[in-house]
């Protein structure tokens, strides 16, 4: 795996567990809560801005791959 995908892969995983603890929460602490969702979205930001780059690399891909068929 490359290491923007692990990257990538890491940041899902702690927004899986900040939605675990959620889950798990009988009575949530609205302090630790606004926390977790405050750190959620800069992991969601984080995240936009890595896939768009990935897309971005596949966008070049693809075009390299037309450019050399055409040839």
């Amino acid at each position: 795996m490359s290491k923007e995908g692990k990257k990538v892969k890491e940041s899902l995983n702690k927004l899986e567990s900040i939605v675990d603890w959620f889950d798990k929460q009988e009575d949530i602490d609205l302090e630790e809560g606004l926390e977790k969702v405050r750190v959620g979205a800069e992991i969601i930001k984080d995240l936009k801005t890595k896939l768009k780059g990935l897309q971005n690399k596949f966008k070049e891909i693809k075009e390299d791959l037309g450019e050399n068929e055409e040839n």
